[in-house]
């Protein structure tokens, strides 16, 4: 039987915090609900979980708080903040503390479901395999020795664009999202890693150049897609 996701939840209204449970549960996840920080932050030391929902707005410790010290435990863990605040700085300083996503109440149930699908398929569901060896058309990528190889041409790669094209192969002729990327090979997306990020991108298209059915296309405002004539294997 496949062990369902758990999510860790903190929540001080009670109502709302026993409805998103309820319905949750309905769904097939696992939920363990707690009504303020600091009972949180000892459940969330003891236990494992997949994915955290957080008010933002709690008594004893509020959820921005709460989320670092979450963060310190394990810093892969995706959160979601749920808050009635909507000003841009509240916003911005759950995202800078390490938000996957920021819902603003009210919202609906099922909004909130499927943006925990959405986040669940992105970390987990698109983590990419420890894969050797790739064949990218006509060129072969051996992402152990960081080679890219088209016959006798062979193109050594540095270790940033050896592990942004080993991204780009696991999503082959599929969107591989900007800020996954960048939080997946640089830690966080702020600017100057993105800036970065960019010129790899124009580094990579150079190195596959030579066979005209590999392209690695802009998706305006999702991130990149590495466009192949067969799947990447």
């Amino acid at each position: 039987m496949e062990e369902k996701v758990k999510i860790f939840m903190c929540e001080d209204d009670e109502n709302l915090g026993m409805l998103l449970c309820e319905y949750l549960q309905a769904k097939g996840y696992a939920v363990d609900l707690f009504p303020d920080g600091d009972l949180g932050h000892k459940a969330f030391s003891k236990d494992e979980y997949d994915i955290c929902i957080l008010d933002v707005m709690m008594p004893k410790k509020d959820g921005f708080t709460l989320a670092q010290e979450i963060r310190s435990i394990n810093g892969e863990i995706p959160i979601v903040f749920l808050t009635a605040k909507t000003m841009k700085e509240d916003i911005l300083e759950g995202f800078k503390i390490g938000a996957d996503d920021y819902l603003t109440k009210p919202f609906s149930m099922e909004e909130l479901l499927l943006r925990i699908e959405a986040i669940l398929r992105r970390v987990n569901g698109k983590r990419v395999k420890e894969v050797a060896f790739y064949k990218i058309g006509n060129f072969e990528f051996d992402t152990q020795k960081q080679t890219l190889t088209l016959g006798a041409q062979v193109s050594k790669l540095t270790t940033k664009e050896s592990e942004l094209l080993r991204l780009l192969c696991s999503h082959a002729n599929e969107i591989l999202e900007r800020n996954y990327s960048l939080k997946t090979i640089w830690g966080n997306d702020n600017y100057f890693n993105a800036r970065s990020m960019d010129v790899y991108i124009t580094k990579l298209r150079k190195l596959l150049k030579d066979d005209p059915e590999i392209e690695i296309i802009n998706i305006h405002g999702k991130g990149y897609k590495l466009i192949t004539p067969e799947p990447v294997e």
